[in-house]
């Protein structure tokens, strides 16, 4: 199959990247600002695989022009698209009181605008073939956190966005789903997660741990495949057990 995958530079998503690449799909990915990231992937993806295709494109989600460009380029690049994996986002924290437009609008604009612009440049793709899917990134944030308002909306704002998905195309072989993770050892949860936080998580997880990146990308090939053909409109969980966070 061929997979885009938004922010795939780095993190989970560029775990999704290669272990979609290593198991046999073409993929292209995109990243904002981490060229030499991005150059980093093509080259590890060279060396699992020298006769597939991964492709990288720059891209900021939150312009929709450059999205329609970028998603042609990707689909001509692969010969089609099957898979698509919105990943891209940020966070801004602060309380409620405090944050400003211009993070809010940041925050929103990449995390859901962006995942929208995406997906409905990639529908017709996908409705074209009768057969797609769509996986949504998204967080145990979506439930609100202390500090995290803009992006506690996006994510919740995700579950709508794909739940509309799978109503709309479910019948044209299209499936939509999120997945919605707990603490990952990534830049962004390293940055924007408090030392408070990470102390309940270490204490009150059921797993005992944070979560393993490889456990998100096999989450998502899952999904892609076709044994995962009846999950539709879903919330996948991968929380270790420990769904609430302060």
């Amino acid at each position: 199959m061929r997979f885009f995958v938004t922010g795939g530079s780095r993190g989970i998503g560029a775990q999704v990247v290669l272990d979609a690449y290593r198991a046999g799909h073409d993929v292209a990915f995109t990243y904002l600002r981490n060229e030499a990231g991005a150059r980093q992937m093509l080259e590890q993806a060279h060396t699992l695989r020298p006769n597939g295709t991964c492709v990288a494109f720059q891209l900021d989600v939150r312009d929709s022009i450059a999205t329609t460009d970028v998603t042609e380029r990707a689909t001509d690049a692969l010969g089609g698209i099957d898979v698509v994996v919105a990943n891209a986002g940020i966070n801004r924290g602060g309380l409620l009181v405090s944050v400003s437009d211009e993070d809010w609008r940041e925050v929103i604009d990449t995390n859901l605008t962006g995942a929208f612009n995406v997906c409905r440049q990639l529908l017709p793709v996908l409705l074209a073939q009768r057969f797609g899917r769509i996986v949504f990134i998204s967080s145990v944030g979506q439930g609100g956190g202390l500090g995290q308002a803009a992006y506690s909306a996006s994510k919740a704002g995700l579950a709508g966005l794909s739940a509309a998905i799978s109503k709309e195309y479910g019948r044209k072989g299209v499936t939509s789903n999120v997945l919605v993770l707990g603490v990952f050892d990534t830049a962004m949860t390293r940055d924007g997660l408090s030392q408070r936080n990470r102390e309940f998580w270490a204490t009150y997880c059921p797993a005992g741990r944070t979560g393993e990146l490889a456990e998100v990308s096999q989450a998502v090939l899952f999904l892609a495949s076709r044994d995962g053909a009846f999950i539709n409109g879903s919330e996948l969980r991968l929380t270790g057990g420990l769904d609430w966070i302060p």
